[in-house]
């Protein structure tokens, strides 16, 4: 598998570790042996270059704090159920692999995968002589799961007291609803996002079709690992970090709390609109496509009357305040309905470009593989999959100058790299390799 640059992008590009390119991984040492870890091509040292990442959650919640690690440069073991694996495997549009969808192919990006039974005895005592040379563990299972298996933060102290852990439940790790299953849908609603999404007094709708409650709180995530590992620099020791998927979308829902706390005011659906601007909406082009308009200032809209060709809005006994334009919403909205209604998508992004009004348009994803912008920031990725042909997918992100991150290879076949990580990183020799394969172990 290759990276293919795209000429167009400004950070570099790495081609992908090959098996003969990989440096090879020493049977011994502990989590601060570099010589152990691998490297990124050219000998070029990323920023997480040196860490090893334990990923043993399924789907995306946690296991994308994961992916941002491996982009700059963490070594990510993906470990599995030798049967089946990550049921994110599965999820998603199918490929011609077997063992992968497009979603697996794109989110489970710089990982190798080792497969292990942890409902097994040997399968645990392997788990934590990994856990033993790793820096960083990340699950997402329900809240007890680990323990269950033996696994739990003592056990696992006890292999690596510099252990960084973390745990991503859809309720987090106390409180009274700690055991219920969560997903990103569920977190949406629980934390208050769904409620909000949609048109006044009808059904409250899905806020988009992507999991995002799954990767905010990969997200956080990833900063909680980073300040974690910071700690860790000072004391010697680690640490566990809990995030609620909820908790992650709660964090983002900006007033609301302070405003049903001062005033008991409960915001409400408000469809493509806003209650802090107008006009700050969806609007419909007359080719029957989507700009996304937002004056937030009253400055903003007295540029955007003009470009409408009626300077006269913008007056002080019109709607040259917010207060007034907030109490004209539907007349004042009916106005560029109209406007924008007469204009095809490129005509109104261009004349409120002109004007220095914030407009954009609301893309599909056939528009973002053609937009210029896109292409000139390098946020489609494209690689190479025997059998595959290219796979377009995300780039990274962030960008940073200096050391920007990779995308070293797509989500890995099952059990890839069991044996490499077995046998030189573990010492395991190859005849009790066999014989776990035998035993279902791995």
């Amino acid at each position: 598998m290759t990276v293919e640059p795209d000429s167009t992008k400004p950070a570099r590009q790495h081609a992908a570790l090959t098996g003969d390119a990989r440096d090879e991984l020493a049977a011994t040492g502990g989590p601060s042996s570099e010589d152990e870890r691998e490297r990124p091509p050219d000998g070029e040292q990323l920023p997480m270059s040196g860490l090893r990442v334990i990923d043993v959650g399924t789907f995306l919640a946690g296991p994308h704090a994961a992916s941002i690690l491996g982009e700059f440069g963490a070594e990510v073991l993906k470990v599995e159920h030798p049967v089946a694996g990550d049921p994110m495997r599965r999820f998603g549009t199918a490929s011609k692999r077997h063992d992968a969808t497009l979603a697996w192919l794109s989110e489970g990006r710089n990982r190798k995968s080792v497969t292990l039974d942890l409902r097994q005895r040997e399968g645990v005592e392997l788990f934590l002589k990994l856990v033993g040379k790793s820096d960083v563990l990340i699950e997402n299972f329900r809240p007890g799961t680990m323990e269950e298996w033996g696994l739990g933060w003592e056990e696992l102290r006890q292999a690596n007291r510099g252990l960084v852990m973390l745990r991503v439940s859809g309720y987090g790790q106390s409180g009274p609803y700690r055991r219920r299953s969560g997903f990103a849908h569920i977190a949406h609603g629980f934390a208050g996002l769904s409620y909000l999404a949609g048109f006044p007094g009808e059904t409250p709708v899905v806020p988009g079709t992507a999991p995002l409650g799954d990767y905010l709180s990969s997200l956080y995530g990833a900063i909680g690992i980073l300040l974690a590992l910071r700690h860790r620099e000072v004391s010697g020791e680690g640490q566990i970090i809990d995030i609620a998927i909820y908790e992650a979308v709660f964090r983002q829902m900006d007033e609301i709390a302070a405003a049903y706390g001062l005033f008991g005011k409960v915001r409400e659906r408000e469809g493509a609109g806003s209650f802090v601007a107008v006009p700050h909406g969806h609007f419909r082009t007359v080719d029957d496509k989507w700009v996304a308009i937002a004056c937030t200032t009253d400055r903003m809209f007295e540029r955007f009357a003009a470009v409408m060709g009626k300077p006269e809005l913008a007056a002080a006994d019109r709607y040259g305040n917010q207060r007034q334009r907030l109490a004209a919403r539907d007349e004042v909205n009916r106005l560029v309905i109209e406007w924008v209604g007469s204009l095809n998508r490129e005509q109104v992004m261009q004349r409120c470009i002109d004007g220095e009004v914030p407009v954009g348009k609301l893309n599909s994803i056939a528009d973002i593989f053609e937009d210029e912008h896109f292409q000139a920031r390098g946020n489609l990725a494209r690689l190479c999959e025997e059998g595959l042909g290219e796979v377009v997918i995300p780039g990274v992100v962030p960008t940073l100058s200096e050391t920007p991150g990779r995308i070293a290879n797509l989500g890995p076949p099952l059990g890839n790299a069991t044996y490499e990580i077995l046998r030189e990183l573990l010492g395991i020799p190859a005849q009790e390799i066999r014989r776990l394969r035998q035993r279902r172990i791995i």
